[in-house]
């Protein structure tokens, strides 16, 4: 099978692969297929090439990112012998939301327009049904820690977890549970006096400040949202610049510079 081909079937399959091409300098057009936990296929002409370039594409692939980065011949950093172009095909990041409530059907909506792959997870067996939340990718019946227990190997920096379920039985286990993910959004819906005696029984936990800090509740930016739908768009626009490192947003109006990072 051609390195195309696993490209292919990789794709297909929803897993997460690079593909490395050398675009400039010796070994031009050579190729190297990385996947986290497999072999790389290929080679772009040096084995130290290969092994920087591997360490960095998977860097890149973990959080979806796609560019060029420039080596010496043999790998070597601050030179540019070397042009490569990492592409990375990662699949949909993953929202998960613990609690099936009425924001939970407008976070949904919205973060399927924004492109996760959204999971609903309630121990609530009367609450978490197919029917009431038709647009998430799953409906899971199970306590949140447990669900977690056994995906959250798998989240990455570009995943998001989501509690809304106001309730301490609930909500700590899942965020103490989140907290030993890489996910990269963390957050939790509650007033902030909710919040301050969640912070407590967190402690209680073992959760210390940098876990703590990790949380961001009450969940969402200040836009002043009121009803589940305006709530969502704060939810996602928190997660937006959580991501693209726009911690204190404000109107474009009131900014100068580049609008894009």
């Amino acid at each position: 099978m051609s390195i195309y081909d696993e490209l292919a079937a990789a794709i297909r399959a929803e897993a997460p692969v690079a593909l490395a091409t050398v675009i400039v300098g010796p070994g031009l057009g050579s190729r190297l297929l990385l996947r986290p936990g497999v072999e790389p296929r290929g080679s772009l002409g040096h084995p130290e090439l290969d092994r920087v370039v591997t360490r960095d594409a998977l860097g890149e692939l973990a959080v979806g990112r796609t560019g060029v980065r420039h080596y010496g011949e043999h790998g070597e950093a601050r030179e540019a012998a070397v042009t490569v172009f990492v592409e990375s095909f990662a699949p949909p990041p993953r929202m998960l939301v613990f609690g099936a409530v009425d924001f939970t059907t407008a976070l949904v909506r919205v973060a399927k327009v924004l492109g996760y792959r959204v999971t609903v997870c309630d121990a609530r067996e009367v609450f978490a049904t197919r029917s009431r939340f038709p647009l998430a990718d799953e409906v899971v019946v199970e306590w949140p820690d447990r669900l977690l227990a056994r995906v959250g190997d798998d989240l990455t920096p570009r995943d998001a977890v989501c509690v809304l379920t106001h309730d301490t039985k609930f909500d700590v286990p899942a965020l103490v549970a989140a907290l030993r993910t890489d996910a990269g959004y963390i957050g939790a819906m509650g007033s902030r006096r909710t919040h301050d005696e969640r912070v407590r029984r967190l402690k209680e936990a073992g959760v210390d400040q940098a876990g703590l800090e990790r949380i961001r509740a009450p969940i969402g930016l200040d836009l002043g949202a009121r009803t589940p739908e305006e709530t969502a768009v704060s939810i996602c626009a928190e997660i937006i610049a959580d991501r693209t490192g726009r911690t204190l947003a404000q109107p474009l109006r009131s900014t100068a510079g580049p609008i894009h990072g």
